[in-house]
């Protein structure tokens, strides 16, 4: 089915192109006119004060729910804000009919304060297998789409990942202090050894992006919400990046994960991640 709607019976790929067409028009009407503008009653703490929720991810989420479904009639939405409002949503991961992964706004911190560090990300999956993504940066101008077993572009151009230079420093971003408990804290002490140099992440799709661009060299993260991965993932993997959880396995976007996971520029460089947070564990 999946195949189908992303390819037809000749390979055509106009709805790789509605789908683009679609998020574009999300944040354009949605997202754009509220950077910077946001008025204080649209900013809303859901768990917390670092867990914010505006009227830009409530409403490009309806838009893109609406837009995406009609695209693939049968498919449903599993999205950031409306897993929130019911939880028994993300359930939709372990079903038969295709998934829409959808996160409006990744970096929604950024995003309230008014910096350009956001973006739309969109997934489409079946059967816990991810087989189109789309990130989408509105301010910075940046469209990534991937398709399994197709490659990365952005804006239309192929990306790799490539490798790390021989002895070179690897940049890693990872977790947010804020979000880590202690054993997750010990884990991610373990790349604060030589020859890693890790920083805490922005926006998760942004940070999946400079993966596989290769300007970033891997990402350590200890939550596994699917909205702030699946897209994120599947680029990193068709750039020629490797993924891969602390047990050595897969990143399963239903979740159930050994955490933390790693996805990096090459496999050389996930292993390395991966040794470093079991030695900090």
């Amino acid at each position: 089915m999946i195949d189908d709607f992303l390819y037809g019976t000749a390979g055509d790929t106009g709805p790789l192109a509605e789908v683009e067409a679609a998020v574009r028009a999300a944040a354009a009407a949605e997202i754009v006119p509220r950077h910077r503008k946001l008025a204080a009653h649209e900013i809303i703490e859901k768990s917390g004060p670092h867990d914010l929720v505006t009227a830009a991810d409530r409403l490009a989420e309806e838009h893109l729910t609406a837009a995406l479904t009609k695209l693939l009639p049968g498919s449903v939405v599993v999205g950031e804000e409306s897993v929130h409002a019911d939880p028994a949503v993300y359930d939709a991961l372990g079903g038969d009919a295709p998934v829409w992964i959808v996160d409006p706004v990744d970096g929604t911190r950024q995003f309230v304060r008014g910096e350009d560090g956001f973006c739309t990300l969109v997934a489409l999956a079946q059967h816990g297998r991810i087989h189109a993504s789309w990130t989408y940066a509105p301010v910075l101008g940046e469209m990534a789409v991937a398709v399994r077993g197709r490659g990365a572009t952005l804006n239309g151009a192929p990306i790799r990942s490539g490798s790390p230079a021989p002895g070179a420093v690897l940049n890693v971003a990872t977790s947010h202090p804020d979000y880590t408990t202690d054993a997750q804290k010990r884990a991610l002490l373990g790349l604060r050894t030589d020859g890693i140099a890790p920083r805490p992440c922005g926006s998760a799709g942004l940070e999946y992006l400079a993966v596989a661009r290769g300007e970033l060299d891997a990402i350590a993260f200890n939550w596994e919400y699917a909205w702030d991965h699946a897209a994120g993932l599947l680029l990193v993997t068709e750039a020629g990046g490797a993924q891969a959880t602390l047990a050595g396995l897969p990143f399963r976007i239903a979740g159930g994960n050994d955490l933390p996971f790693t996805a990096a520029r090459d496999e050389a460089t996930a292993q390395r991640i991966l040794t470093a947070l079991r030695a900090g564990g």
